[in-house]
């Protein structure tokens, strides 16, 4: 058995949320399905690159019917999503000079670690192995090369081990996004949340009096993929981590889930919040 994980990633600093991580997983055995069933409706619907940056008011009933499809897959337990940001009133304390220049680098590590629940996922003595398909890392070769090295070494650590969770060097990748419906879809779940979270539904530009058409659109697909979220889980809070309702394995049971990064040490500063 082989899990693909697609991860992108999306607004770096936000106005309240920041450092923003969306990832898609995929069953080997499901793949090639779930890949047909995205890219017919995609050809269906006559769209080149689905990203959340081309939400417009004609393409609107569109992308509702692409992301229809995608949460239908989701519910259906063929795809796991995960998101993770962090708050801005939040913020890391005692950091070296490093880890502030690693920054990106260092949560893409604990999202992959951590968001999908993986040390959860194997309760066979056969080993699972993960491909990790990337969008294009925003830095230099060099670094994404040391991080690439990170990631393949998280077998090595015991919770993995006893999980017979396995990664092979070739596994990591980066892609391009133009290739890859299921991380398109994924980037325009992950763009509703941070535009959310950061109230950009309420911008509106300089010397009008009005929001912008294609900000009217967008929160009209983030209310649509709300109302899918909160169709599996009555209630859900977008700004909040998801529950594991008493049992951790739910980490990796959970078709779809937030995790709002806090770090260990960190302190709170009510005026960067929205009801400062």
């Amino acid at each position: 058995m082989q899990y693909i994980i697609y991860t992108d990633e999306s607004v770096k600093q936000g106005k309240y949320h920041s450092n923003f991580y969306g990832g898609a997983l995929v069953r080997s055995t499901d793949l090639d399905a779930v890949k047909a069933i995205l890219d017919a409706e995609k050809k269906r619907l006559r769209l080149q690159e689905i990203k959340w940056t081309k939400v417009s008011t004609a393409y609107l009933d569109k992308y509702v019917a692409m992301i229809k499809l995608f949460f239908d897959l989701i519910e259906n337990e063929k795809i796991k999503i995960r998101i993770m940001f962090t708050q801005n009133a939040r913020s890391a304390v005692g950091l070296t000079r490093e880890q502030i220049e690693e920054s990106y680098f260092l949560l893409y590590y604990q999202f992959f670690k951590h968001a999908f629940g993986l040390i959860y996922a194997n309760d066979s003595e056969e080993p699972i192995y993960l491909r990790l398909y990337m969008d294009q890392l925003p830095d230099t070769r060099a670094k994404s090369e040391r991080f690439k090295n990170f990631i393949y070494d998280l077998q090595t650590q015991r919770e993995f081990i006893d999980a017979n969770i396995k990664i092979r060097k070739e596994d990591i990748v980066e892609v391009d996004s133009h290739d890859h419906v299921i991380l398109q879809c994924t980037d325009v779940v992950l763009g509703s949340m941070q535009f959310r979270l950061n109230d950009l539904h309420k911008v509106i530009p300089e010397g009008k009096k009005r929001r912008a058409p294609k900000t009217i659109a967008k929160e009209k697909l983030y209310k649509y993929i709300n109302s899918r979220i909160r169709g599996i889980y009555p209630g859900f809070n977008i700004g909040e981590s998801t529950g594991h309702q008493g049992d951790k394995s739910n980490r990796w049971n959970h078709p779809y889930r937030h995790w709002k990064f806090v770090s260990g040490y960190s302190e709170y500063d009510e005026s960067k919040t929205k009801h400062k």
